[in-house]
């Protein structure tokens, strides 16, 4: 079809139709099918003629036929970053600059017009009334006309003229009370937040609430309402609150939270006393239940597990700072009042809270968790739960908690399979190991029964418990891969709190020995230590070996191999030098006698070690 050829589509279809008849009928003729099948039978004379007749316009829609591709390329718009910044620039950075430069043209000529006393002050405060009103009622034919984003700014305009010119009116000059200008700014703000909910405008509902926040700014006298001030930011967070819910605007819970959090904060370093704990405390818990509810209520695109950035912050962000500054808030009001004893209290209940908003199931406008909140009301949870733990207890009561937190985390971690759940135990376990370390009990004179035995004796009896779990628990979850790890590193553990346990009692009973007032024993106090730490080396290597072979684990063998290793380089490094020729005999006898009945055993190949391991942990 040449695009040259006179004559409409239709009669150029209709042409190809008879073309192609008699192309068919010529094969035919030749006896050639068509499409691999057989001869189609000739066309008749009436089909010929019927696809040779031109096509009734009124049947046969018109074909749009395709314009050139040079005509393409000359017509559509190339799409540059510089084409895009001067669009940014020229609709947005302008717009802005414009706004500023009309606030301070106009506060220059109000400015001269008062000092040349062409204006009173019940002037100025009608202008900036009138003014702000008119800007307002005037954005409107511009959104009208489709310049939206125009419109908003104009919004926002009028909005802080009416505000600073009511502001003046209650400030400076003083022509109206207070009650009447903050019901005014009230009236200012609930207009802007119908307008944005009318419109669906998130940006004239961003506007809304800064105005909303500026109100008892602008009214502020120096003087203490404290339940005006909380009054309001209650009424304005709920309104908040209730826009989320019903619109997908979860930005604007990041500006009702902070500027929440600067009125809370800047009212409590001026005005805060003690007398007035039990009105701070109710603010401060509602405030804290509002922000802790919002990330289950507000309405997102859509409740998954992958949410946008500013979706993700609300989900996330939020719960995270709302928890750290609501528990340091009753933190520092109990420590003001002397009423410390009941900050555990406090952390034990925002981890009970926590545990509560985690298992809440989904129920009308409360959504479900996605599975990232979830996973961080657990965290959170169980933070509360391990600071607790240093604010109630004290010494070795601190070193059991955590060790008893990490031990039942990872029970319930190994029931649920949750990944999470075994991070957040090995955390409390390493604490645990730690304060066990480090803050320890003192010495006692009492051996054994003492309280430093008995926190070794809770840690050890904790990790062989983490390594007997860990070991029946290497096929029965989803992840069986780090479960032997655990078994050998919750092992290792164990058995090293064995010796540091009994060690420390060996040099407790040794040191008050010393000083007893024995002079003979006082000057053989190292070498009599020194025997019982060989003593105590070879038996509990001796025992690990014997439990290696009873249960068939190369892993507990090679830890009796190693300790007998070092029990061999202390006998002849150290005991060579520091015992008297009798323990030393013993020293050496012993090791010798333990020594060649490991060898004989080897030698034996009771387990038949030559060819093949029955079982390796």
């Amino acid at each position: 079809m040449d695009p040259d050829t006179s004559g409409s589509a239709e009669q150029q279809i209709a042409d190809l139709r008879a073309r192609v008849l008699r192309l068919e009928a010529a094969l035919h003729k030749q006896g050639i099918a068509v499409d691999g099948g057989t001869p189609p039978a000739s066309p008749t004379p009436e089909q010929v003629a019927e696809a040779e007749a031109p096509a009734t316009p009124t049947v046969t829609p018109p074909v749009q036929v395709a314009p050139p591709s040079d005509f393409l390329e000359s017509t559509s718009a190339p799409a540059s970053d510089d084409r895009s910044l001067e669009s940014r620039i020229g609709s947005q950075w302008f717009n802005r600059v414009g706004i500023l430069a009309v606030l301070i043209g106009m506060a220059w000529f109000l400015k001269l017009a008062i000092d040349n006393h062409w204006i009173g002050p019940s002037g100025r405060v009608i202008i900036g009334l009138i003014a702000g009103a008119a800007l307002m009622v005037w954005s409107e034919r511009f959104r009208a006309r489709g310049f939206a984003a125009f419109s908003y700014s104009l919004k926002a305009l009028g909005s802080g003229i009416l505000y600073l010119s009511l502001w003046a009116a209650y400030g400076l000059f003083a022509l109206i009370p207070g009650s009447v200008a903050f019901a005014a700014m009230i009236a200012v703000t609930a207009f802007n937040g119908h307008m944005c909910w009318m419109q669906n405008s998130e940006l004239l509902a961003l506007y809304a609430i800064v105005g909303g926040f500026s109100t008892p700014l602008l009214l502020a006298n120096g003087e203490n309402h404290e339940v005006t001030l909380f009054s309001y930011l209650l009424l304005l967070n709920l309104a908040v609150l209730v826009l989320v819910v019903l619109r997908p605007w979860s930005r604007l819970l990041f500006g009702a939270f902070t500027g929440t959090v600067l009125f809370f904060l800047g009212w409590a370093i001026r005005f805060y006393s003690d007398s007035q704990f039990g009105r701070t405390a109710f603010f401060l818990a509602v405030f804290f239940l509002i922000f802790a509810f919002a990330p289950r209520l507000v309405q997102l695109p859509e409740i998954s597990d992958a949410l946008s950035r500013s979706d993700s912050l609300a989900v996330i962000g939020l719960p995270l700072i709302n928890a750290a500054l609501g528990f340091l808030g009753f933190y520092a009001m109990l420590e003001s009042t002397g009423a410390s004893s009941a900050q555990p209290w406090v952390a034990v209940s925002f981890a009970g809270f926590y545990l509560l908003l985690l298992r809440l199931p989904q129920r009308g406008r409360l959504h479900a968790s996605p599975s990232a909140l979830s996973a961080l009301h657990l965290t959170i949870a169980v933070a509360f739960l391990t600071i607790a733990i240093p604010l109630k207890a004290h010494g070795r009561w601190i070193t059991i908690g955590w060790l008893v937190e990490g031990a039942a985390l990872l029970w319930l971690a190994r029931r649920v399979a949750s990944l999470l759940l075994r991070g957040l135990a090995l955390i409390g376990l390493v604490l645990g190991l730690a304060a066990l370390l480090v803050i320890h009990p003192p010495a006692s004179t009492t051996i054994v029964f003492n309280q430093r035995f008995g926190t070794y004796l809770v840690g050890i009896l904790v990790f062989g418990f983490v390594a007997r779990l860990a070991y029946a628990s290497e096929d029965s979850d989803d992840f069986a891969v780090s479960w032997p790890v655990t078994v050998a590193v919750a092992s290792l553990i164990a058995n090293a709190l064995i010796l540091v346990a009994i060690g420390w009692e060996i040099h407790n009973y040794w040191w008050f020995v010393r000083y007893s007032g024995d002079w003979t024993v006082m000057h053989e106090y190292r070498m009599y230590a020194q025997f019982t730490y060989s003593a105590l080396f070879m038996i509990f290597g001796a025992i690990q070996l014997a439990l290696g072979f009873w249960e068939r684990s190369a892993f507990l063998r090679w830890q009796a191999l190693i300790l007998l290793g070092i029990s061999i380089a202390k006998v002849f490094l150290v005991d060579v030098s520091q015992l008297s020729q009798g323990y030393r005999i013993v020293s050496f006898l012993g090791l010798g006698a333990l020594l060649l009945a490991v060898s004989f055993v080897y030698q034996k190949d009771w387990l038949n070690l030559r060819h093949s391991e029955p079982r390796q942990q």
